[in-house]
């Protein structure tokens, strides 16, 4: 059987929640964008895979993680991951959704970035961001807790081995190369990638990294981002300019940059992918690795959480980390 389906990568452009309790409007909408884009396009694509943007249930509004806790984080898996398993099933889909502010029982001071994969036979996968955006994301990293966890899943399913990473994740090129070498296929991305680093030149960081993670890597990439003028998140805007990229790095379709919930989609081989892993000789940088050739990995890096998260203590690990720089 032929593995060809079509991916869908969402654009959202929701106001920031104040409580968890507006969480179920987001959810509502989000699996009306995906039955819309299943049902809508299926006399022409057979739309089996859907990414859902960072933050499209919860926005880390406060800089306090005890408010976060309070108001706006929720456990995983949860009522909603319930209804989007609810829809995969009656469609045979899957979908990486937005993200969640999560919190663990087991580490009641923190706060987790977190995405669920969630197919027709329920939950898959479940990825917390490893690197949040530090200085102004109090979220912690599952790291910082579990250093020397398996961080980094990969889901083996019936359209491809499935890997996801969050927004400034994708500026480590170690995060994706991980989940390559663990098979991965297809790389989601979900993002509340603002400007001026977002969809245009000349910082167009959007297309550049979801490009060159595909091509380096050899793996589709399905990248969704918020698209939200700057008067609901001041300072930032969130320029959408949602993709999905071919392993070759090709840019198959992309959402006009700009503000406004959108939908693109575009086809994704896994046969042809597989085709090409086997047969390429050239240009296939994971045969190609030297891992024994780096020492970088060995060198220190930021240090182990002490207390709270804050963004005055984020400050102090940076500058130590930097320190031990040479």
């Amino acid at each position: 059987m032929s593995l060809r389906y079509y991916a869908a990568a969402c654009q959202t452009a929701f106001d920031p929640p104040a409580t968890r309790a507006e969480i179920k409007g987001r959810t509502d909408r989000m699996l009306e964008l995906a039955e819309q884009a299943i049902v809508g396009y299926e006399p022409f694509f057979d739309v089996r895979l859907l990414t859902f943007p960072e933050f499209a249930h919860s926005v880390p509004i406060h800089d306090e993680v005890k408010r976060l806790r309070k108001e706006l984080a929720v456990e995983v898996p949860n009522e909603h991951t319930d209804r989007y398993e609810a829809l995969c099933k009656q469609y045979g889909c899957w979908i990486q959704t937005g993200t969640f502010l999560e919190q663990r029982s087991a580490y009641p001071d923190a706060v987790f970035n977190t995405t669920v994969l969630v197919g027709p036979s329920g939950v898959e996968s479940i990825y917390r961001k490893v690197n949040p955006w530090i200085p102004w994301e109090v979220q912690a990293s599952p790291h910082d807790f579990e250093p020397e966890g398996d961080h980094f899943p990969v889901a083996d399913t019936e359209i491809g081995r499935i890997g996801a990473a969050i927004c400034y994740d994708w500026l480590f090129p170690e995060v994706l190369r991980e989940m390559a070498f663990k098979g991965a296929e297809v790389l989601c991305r979900l993002s509340a990638y603002m400007d001026p680093w977002g969809a245009t030149p000349p910082m167009d960081w959007w297309p550049l990294f979801n490009r060159a993670r595909a091509a380096e890597n050899m793996c589709y990439v399905v990248a969704s981002n918020q698209a939200a003028h700057r008067d609901q998140y001041p300072p930032f805007s969130w320029p959408g300019g949602s993709m999905v990229v071919d392993f070759d790095g090709r840019i198959l379709a992309q959402a006009d940059p700009g503000p406004g919930e959108k939908v693109v989609v575009a086809p994704i081989d896994i046969d042809a992918l597989r085709h090409e892993r086997a047969r390429r000789m050239g240009h296939d940088m994971r045969s190609h690795h030297r891992p024994e050739a780096y020492r970088y990995h060995t060198s220190p890096g930021l240090p182990p959480i002490e207390g709270e998260l804050t963004t005055d203590r984020l400050r102090s690990r940076i500058q130590q980390s930097r320190e031990q720089q040479p």
